[in-house]
């Protein structure tokens, strides 16, 4: 049986869900042959660079022209214009990938962007691929980008992204509430002594990671400063270098500074509350490991209806100032009866079986899987 698994490099969130799944199906069925790929590697190279760096440039420097985009093509009585314009300059601009699925025209196309599930609808639409076509969708809004016709199914986090499908007109039996995959040491258990160790931290401390997804934005330092009387913090400056050498000059009390990382899930392990981004990957990842998600510095559209997904389940607090989150770190330290069921309800929500359940989606429709 072959499987192609198709990401888009703009965005880590996309990724690292299809690296998860590659990583879990080859590991569980030496029948697949799983393929990684990633659509822009496909495509020409200015529609490449626009996607990734245009991405970059508007979330960093231009957050407001991001959010009108997002409104724009979002925008139900604009759509007979913007979704034609998108689906047509799309398929100009990546025939590379159009030719490379129909020459294998795989068994399963597993996608986790809504570009390559927009292409593999329309060629199985159009009957050039008979592929069956899976959407894993890494937010918990749904923009109707992600929704391409005739997808067999949709993988979604929660019940609100459910609702939101259902009321776009996708049936039922199209819908799959598994949440989010996200690599598997994230739901290993950890030794949180030893690992906290090796790390140069102290495990008996109430402990604080801070991490704002690849580009390492946000006012970390400002947070760091003010929690360091209060509790160990953890601080992932991850590619913002800048922020880096300045933390690692200024050596607040408490705070332990990291570039770069590949353990996070180590980091979280140590953790009791991570100040974060809502992207969906780091909120899944979150919730994985039992960590209270304090949210900041959210992109205007899909991170912002993340939030609102999650306070329908009472999960996670959008806080836009450092006083406040000075507050609420003091409160959930000082009174363990609120970290607790702060944490029962994370474990209401939370979904361990993701990787194994979109793998059974995959068995009980492989071919021959009826007979």
């Amino acid at each position: 049986m072959k499987v192609i698994i198709v990401h888009a490099s703009c965005g880590a969130g996309h990724t690292k869900a299809a690296q998860a799944i590659q990583k879990f199906l080859s590991k569980h069925d030496q029948e697949i042959d799983c393929q990684l790929v990633d659509v822009l590697e496909y495509s020409r190279g200015l529609f490449r660079y626009s996607y990734i760096r245009g991405y970059a440039f508007l979330v960093l420097h231009a957050p407001f022209l991001w959010f009108l985009c997002f409104s724009v093509t979002q925008a139900y009585f604009l759509r007979w214009f913007t979704r034609p314009i998108a689906i047509f300059l799309n398929r100009m601009e990546t025939r590379k990938f159009c030719d490379y699925l129909i020459k294998e025209n795989p068994d399963f196309i597993i996608s986790t962007h809504f570009l390559p599930s927009e292409i593999a609808a329309s060629l199985k639409k159009s009957k050039k691929i008979k592929s069956q076509l899976l959407t894993v969708i890494t937010d918990f809004g749904v923009h109707p980008f992600w929704i391409s016709h005739p997808t067999d199914c949709y993988i979604v986090s929660s019940a609100f992204t459910k609702r939101q499908l259902l009321q776009q007109g996708i049936i039922e039996a199209h819908i799959r509430d598994i949440g989010i995959p996200v690599d598997e040491k994230f739901y290993a258990a950890y030794e949180r002594e030893g690992l906290a160790r090796n790390l140069g931290l102290n495990s008996d401390k109430f402990t604080v990671l801070i991490m704002t997804g690849s580009f390492g934005t946000g006012p970390l330092e400002e947070i760091a400063s003010a929690l360091s009387p209060l509790a160990q913090v953890i601080v992932v400056c991850a590619r913002n270098e800048k922020l880096f050498r300045r933390l690692r000059e200024k050596a607040y009390k408490n705070v332990k500074v990291f570039g770069f990382v590949d353990n996070i899930h180590e980091l979280m392990a140590v953790s009791d509350c991570m100040i974060t981004k809502p992207g969906g990957l780091s909120i899944s990842e979150a919730l994985a490991m039992e960590l209270i998600p304090v949210f900041i510095s959210a992109i205007p559209g899909q991170e912002v209806e993340n939030i609102e997904a999650l306070r329908e389940s009472g999960i996670g607090m959008y806080l836009k100032e450092t006083r406040e989150i000075k507050e609420l770190i003091s409160d959930l330290k000082d009174h363990p009866e609120v970290f607790s069921r702060l944490k029962e309800d994370l474990k209401e929500i939370r979904k361990p079986n993701t990787l194994e359940e979109i793998y059974n989606v995959i068995c009980k429709s492989r071919p021959g899987a009826g007979s």
